[in-house]
């Protein structure tokens, strides 16, 4: 594992909602916004930028925790900045703040955490959990 980043950096991407993106389960569509689960899937996309850049060739990063606090809705069309703040890197486990926004609304916060672990390690661990 490269550590390349310090306290405060930040990794920023763009999406746009659509309509997959909307509160929906097998009974219909709750709410024409964006759902948890998709904010909860950019969020970890904009942690994992730092993975990326982050990781060796044998490596590769696992979730380990997800926390999102909705602040306000975004509708389908908007396109929200989902950006991630390097918080702390502690036994190879990344830390990043996350803060969802369009334009000057704030949309969400949270946070997340990405485990660096050799690829070998994880097959290992899921190897002995599978039944």
């Amino acid at each position: 594992m490269k550590n390349i980043f310090k306290l405060g950096d930040c990794q920023t991407h763009h999406f746009e909602v659509k309509e997959a993106d909307f509160a929906s389960f097998k009974v219909g569509t709750v709410h024409r916004v964006c759902s948890t689960f998709a904010l909860g899937r950019e969020m970890e996309w904009s942690s994992r930028l730092f993975v990326l850049e982050m990781i060796e060739s044998n490596e590769e990063g696992v979730g380990t925790f997800l926390n999102i606090k909705h602040h306000g809705p975004a509708f389908l069309g908007e396109r929200l900045t989902v950006k991630a703040i390097f918080d702390s890197l502690e036994h190879h486990e990344l830390i990043c703040k996350i803060e969802v926004s369009i334009g000057e609304r704030l949309i969400a916060t949270g946070m997340t955490g990405q485990k660096i672990l050799t690829k070998d390690k994880i097959n290992q661990i899921f190897t002995s959990l599978e039944r």
